[in-house]
């Protein structure tokens, strides 16, 4: 675990939660944490919804843990980054990446909720993995499996440092003759080299210029790190893709990204490039997480937040997302994508938008 990046003295929890295996295991890691029984993980005035806890941001993170249950269990189909979005086992993150979406949920606080009943996560994924039955065709998810995202409101290797759940989940796919695991991550968490995978886990290690990651991945393993160990996690077992994610449109924005790309190539080994994929995505921001990061880095928001560049949409929930604008965004991502093929050729790159 990385220095400061939890130091857990309070917990929340669901009483149903602490009863479970799972809860009773991750309340015994924090013997000192204060308990504070709630009726509802996602219900927590104090951490939910409250203004002044911009102030805070970060303490919150570090200071502030979360125990419930999962009430609704599916597994959303998604067809980009894998078949099927898994039911979390967790949600938040003790990292600050000042363009995450998940807080746009939450409201002016995300630390980690981890949810107990992981025996049902799982028992619910292998019958749902089972009714999938075989692969019919290849396509850029995966040429016979079918892949569940197991990440996609959390980061998987911090969430490995509370509780076996990530550990659980890629020992359950191991087993799974049709179907893989697959998260994001921007923590290089080593313990995960030694939980024998057997190619039944895809890591996607996030990765952008130094000089967008210092300024907006808060909390987060160096870039150069998260390359460093990409050769390690190939020779553990693991399928490791990269994602070039989010791709920020600044002053000199590809010369840095030539930078990037050539140190990816120059970093990793045969083995590593034989199988290398990536996701390209480009930022979308949104007008309430703008808010909030004015209140605790409003420096991010120089290069997040770029009226002149991007265009509005309105959310699902009622917010402005803003991306890049039309036609102009079509330009951007056809540079950046010649130029990976140009550095790095042996690449294939699965998707880009």
């Amino acid at each position: 675990m990385r220095d400061n990046l939890l130091d857990i003295r309070r917990i929340y929890f669901e009483p149903a939660a602490a009863e479970l295996p799972r809860g009773r295991e991750i309340l015994g890691r924090f013997p000192g944490a204060e308990l504070v029984e709630v009726e509802r993980h996602d219900r927590i005035p104090e951490l939910y919804g409250d203004e002044a806890n911009v102030a805070r941001w970060v303490r919150i993170k570090t200071e502030s843990l979360v125990l419930g249950t999962k009430k609704s269990l599916t597994a959303r189909p998604n067809g980009r980054s894998s078949d099927f979005v898994a039911p979390s086992t967790a949600n938040g993150c003790a990292m600050a990446c000042a363009y995450c979406y998940v807080p746009r949920r939450k409201g002016y606080s995300n630390p980690i909720t981890v949810f107990a009943n992981i025996d049902k996560i799982t028992g619910y994924l292998a019958r749902h993995a089972a009714r999938q039955g075989v692969k019919p065709e290849p396509d850029q998810v995966d040429p016979h499996a079918w892949v569940y995202d197991i990440g996609e409101n959390s980061d998987c290797s911090v969430d490995a440092t509370i509780s076996r759940n990530v550990r659980d989940l890629v020992e359950l796919f191991r087993d799974l003759p049709n179907a893989k695991a697959s998260f994001a991550t921007k923590y290089v968490n080593r313990d995960l080299l030694g939980w024998d995978p057997r190619e039944r886990t895809r890591i996607r290690f996030s990765l952008m210029p130094e000089a967008d990651s210092k300024l907006l991945d808060i909390r987060t393993s160096p870039v150069a790190e998260r390359i460093a160990a990409i050769d390690d996690f190939v020779a553990a077992g693991y399928e490791v893709h990269v994602n070039f994610s989010p791709v920020v449109v600044r002053d000199g924005w590809l010369e840095d990204w030539a930078e990037l790309l050539d140190r990816l190539g120059d970093g990793i080994g045969a083995a590593a490039r034989e199988r290398l994929a990536a996701e390209v995505i480009f930022l979308t921001h949104n007008d309430r997480l703008h808010e909030v990061n004015l209140g605790w880095h409003p420096k991010a928001e120089e290069v997040l937040w770029r009226p002149d560049l991007q265009q509005p949409k309105r959310s699902q929930t009622g917010g402005w997302n803003v991306r890049y604008r039309t036609g102009q965004k079509g330009r951007y991502v056809a540079a950046l994508t010649d130029l990976i093929n140009e550095r790095l050729p042996f690449c294939r790159i699965r998707y880009a938008f």
